[in-house]
């Protein structure tokens, strides 16, 4: 029997969370996929509670964004392990797209135990592949967790991977994060890593040649690029809470959507179209700060621990201004968990998403909530009834809603409908995530809350294509790709 080579793959490693590896991942899958190659996504481990359905099960929301730059159908595969965050003590395990049970904040060794089915994974893949590009999670210089790593550089060395160690200029201290991650690696690690690049430069990147220099010099490691900010990524789909920011202020615009930001957020990727109409000004309400009384929606968005932030919502008073937002005619949308904290009661008897229990929801709504086990994680087909606009979009949820609005569903997958609604129709819920992606159902859900048009229409798919695009053409001018794919097929025999 023939061994098969190993497929070329390189790793993008950064040196701390948010430095752009997504998106360089994501660039760098359209641009080799637009020059003929079979290119795959590939994050060994992923922590976040915005997640994509797939037909296997979830994967971490930013692996989807980079299949679609590499103008493929996502997989399961292509994120392994996702931690979904149910709090300050723990995360639900996903396993390759499924429910595998819990995992303690202190149990990192325990991770370190999904490293076969990571690999499995990541063999599987390649197989179909001309390229992989593999993105790491945090820093490799977390020399604490480095027995048990299976993101970063423990996976590189199971894998043999070259990598690629990424710095974030725009933040500051550059120069001491590339080279202090080389001086505290070891050897074998430190071997890993072929090359390092800089991201997110502004200004003349002239004025760096000696940074670089003196990175080259300490290290040793050639670099790859000096990568200037992209603004357009913030019309991409955000991968995680940091990016949500403080929204999109926009003086002025027709609509303005308010939505409180409660500690288990999750799929809200939902608000990304809403962040590129122009007549949209969408306001994201942190802790301590009141909802906007001039909101003319309020959105409460998808939740990974529906009672432990139902409770948040109380501490920080938004009941009491959803409640008056209500009584001056306002509307309100809610999405998943938000869908069932707007309903009269939420259960959850078996303890799901924390401790079992229950509580009163908002009343907004004359439903009720059971979580029960066995999740729902599908891609649809879906009909907005007022309008017969049509869509696809998903679902991951756990839990069932009854009560009469539910009579009133604003949405239809297949012969089954969604949703509920109020008997004025201005409060909605639905279990859909991703509606709004669809140019003809978000207009007709916003078009009764706005005062006025909204403006000039958003095609949103062909957006975020064109973007993808653009970014694919900036790396190129900056980057070193046929230096990166070199080191990808330089990729020899596992150790």
């Amino acid at each position: 029997m023939v061994e098969r080579s190993p497929t070329p793959a390189v790793m993008i490693l950064g040196t701390g969370s948010n430095v752009g590896k997504s998106l360089l991942v994501a660039g760098l899958c359209r641009f080799f996929a637009d020059r003929g190659l079979r290119v795959r996504p590939f994050k060994p481990q992923n922590m976040s509670n915005n997640a994509a359905a797939t037909a296997g099960g979830e994967i971490g929301r930013a692996q989807a964004l980079q299949a679609r730059a590499a103008r493929v159908a996502p997989h399961v595969d292509m994120n392994p392990v996702l931690l979904k965050p149910e709090g300050e003590t723990g995360s639900q395990i996903i396993l390759q797209g499924r429910v595998a049970g819990q995992l303690s904040s202190g149990d990192f060794a325990r991770r370190g135990d999904f490293l076969p089915k990571v690999l499995e994974s990541f063999e599987r893949l390649s197989a179909e592949a001309d390229l992989v590009l593999v993105e790491g999670a945090g820093s490799p210089a977390e020399t604490n967790l480095r027995a048990r790593d299976i993101a970063n550089l423990g996976f590189a060395r199971a894998a043999n991977v070259p990598a690629v160690l990424v710095g974030d200029i725009d933040r500051g201290g550059v120069i001491a994060s590339l080279v202090g991650s080389h001086a505290v690696l070891d050897k074998a690690d430190r071997a890993m890593i072929r090359a390092f690049a800089i991201n997110r430069f502004r200004g003349d990147a002239a004025l760096f040649e000696d940074g670089v220099a003196t990175i080259t010099r300490a290290t040793g490691w050639p670099c790859l690029g000096v990568v200037p900010w992209f603004a357009e990524a913030a019309r991409l789909p955000a991968e995680d809470g940091l990016d949500l920011a403080a929204g999109v202020r926009k003086p002025g615009a027709a609509l303005k959507v308010a939505v409180p930001v409660m500690p288990g957020i999750a799929n809200f990727d939902d608000l990304d179209p809403l962040k590129l109409e122009d007549g949209v000004e969408l306001v994201m309400v942190r802790r301590g700060t009141p909802l906007p009384g001039d909101a003319d929606l309020v959105i409460l968005s998808g939740s990974k621990t529906t009672l432990r932030d139902l409770a948040v919502l109380r501490e920080e008073g938004w009941d009491i201004d959803l409640a008056a937002h209500r009584r001056r005619g306002g509307h309100v949308f809610g999405l998943c968990g938000g869908y069932q904290m707007l309903g009269r009661l939420v259960r959850d008897p078996f303890g799901l998403e924390g401790p079992p229990g229950e509580a009163p929801g908002l009343g907004l709504l004359d439903v009720e909530t059971v979580l029960e086990p066995g999740k729902t994680v599908r891609e649809v087909a879906f009909v907005h009834v007022s309008s017969a606009a049509a869509g696809r979009a998903y679902e991951i949820h756990l839990g069932r809603t009854q009560g009469p609005d539910t009579a009133r569903a604003p949405f239809v997958i297949g012969d089954r409908p969604d949703g509920a609604a109020s008997a004025d129709g201005r409060v909605l819920g639905t279990y859909l995530h991703g509606a709004f992606s669809s140019d003809a159902v978000r207009a007709a859900c916003l078009a009764p809350v706005a005062t006025r048009p909204l403006g000039t229409a958003l095609n949103y798919e062909s957006e975020v294509e064109a973007v993808l695009d653009r970014l694919a053409a900036h790396l190129a001018r900056y980057l070193d790709v046929e230096a990166l794919l070199a080191l990808a097929r330089s990729r020899t025999g596992a150790e």
